[in-house]
């Protein structure tokens, strides 16, 4: 029990670049999609198929393609910044600020990094990474009785939970990109796949070796701060 406790606390998101020559082998694609096969999904629908992608010449396609990072989500990225690691011990929730580019952590700079809002391709997010997992949200498979599928979107956060887990077991740095399921980009992506219209892209990611070590802040509240016993206790903020 300590060591799942220990992978789970160890989990984290690789920011940092992939090194592009060293690829993922095929044996570790095989467990981290082995891990997928067994999350747990409402009703065992399976609500999901995966599209690997490590050629080179997909993936270069894919980098090309431009995608604009939206307005709402620079201005409630603001909402959540910490300024300092300090804040962000405090807060207990939320990310901190110097992860993001310095007309995103000011609100008086925000107007003009919004009206500078430009189409950037996607390898600024994918970032030479030597292969690619998409996946995808079949909308046939819905779980009974459950109203917009809530249940299903839920089995889809349980699939990558276990992949996520599987790959910070061997290693392997992983990175969720949530620009591929804009709907910006995601019928450029299907079409150049041969995804089809009835499947959604529910989330990517990159995965790969890093080339330098992560050294962000990573906070969560305390034990305390979030449970309730008997009786649920309205707490401060």
């Amino acid at each position: 029990m300590s060591d799942v406790i220990e992978l789970i606390q160890k989990r984290h998101s690789t920011r940092a670049l992939f090194d592009p020559k060293k690829q993922v082998s095929e044996e570790d694609i095989k467990k981290i999609i082995e891990a997928a096969r067994w999350a747990p999904t409402a009703h065992n629908m399976q609500n999901f198929e995966i599209v690997i992608v490590d050629d080179k010449k997909v993936l270069k396609k894919l980098s090309d393609i431009q995608s604009t990072i939206s307005e709402a989500f620079i201005r409630e990225n603001f909402k959540q910044l910490s300024s300092s690691e300090e804040e962000l011990k405090k807060k207990k929730v939320g990310i901190l600020g110097a992860q993001f580019p310095p007309s995103w952590r000011d609100v008086v700079k925000i107007d003009a990094a919004v009206k500078d809002l430009r189409p950037s391709p996607l390898s600024y997010t994918i970032k030479d990474s030597p292969s690619v997992l998409i996946v995808l949200y079949d909308s046939r498979k819905r779980a009974p009785a459950s109203k917009g599928d809530i249940l299903g979107f839920l089995s889809l956060g349980c699939v990558m939970q276990n992949m996520w887990l599987a790959s910070e077991s061997l290693g392997i740095g992983f990175q969720i990109m949530s620009a591929f399921s804009s709907e910006e980009i995601a019928d450029s992506i299907k079409k150049m796949l041969n995804i089809p219209k009835y499947m959604k892209i529910a989330f990517a990611v990159r995965l790969g070796y890093p080339t330098s070590q992560n050294n962000y802040l990573r906070v969560r509240r305390d034990v305390k701060d979030f449970t309730h016993h008997n009786l649920f206790v309205i707490k401060k903020l």
